[in-house]
């Protein structure tokens, strides 16, 4: 097993890239391994980590299908709708309430 090499925050070479970085220049990593490992600091827990990898090696990212673009359609439209009465909410509801806010907080909702 090889280690790769880890470079501090802002200390990586040309040519390397999160796949953040990638994805906004409209690459992906393709399958490619990590290439390294970039650390940034903390004070008071363990460094943040990121795995870099080699621009020359990254792809094109595969552009969305009509079929995609329906599922995912589908699947934000069913983050809009309330499980205690089945409606559209206009929003998306949040995870951490599931479900919709005046459902979540009955006595804060004021009649104007």
């Amino acid at each position: 097993m090889s280690t790769i090499p880890v470079y501090r925050w802002r200390l990586a070479p040309e040519g390397l890239a999160t796949v953040g970085q990638l994805r906004a220049q409209g690459l992906r990593p393709g399958g490619q391994d990590v290439a390294a490992q970039l650390e940034r600091p903390r004070r008071r827990r363990g460094p943040l980590v990121a795995f870099l990898y080699r621009v020359d090696l990254a792809l094109p990212v595969r552009p969305m299908t009509p079929a995609k673009w329906a599922a995912l359609e589908r699947a934000n439209a069913a983050r809009r709708v309330c499980p205690q009465y089945g409606q559209d909410v206009g929003y998306r509801i949040p995870p951490t309430l599931g479900m919709c806010t005046p459902c979540a907080f009955p006595d804060t909702a004021t009649a104007a």
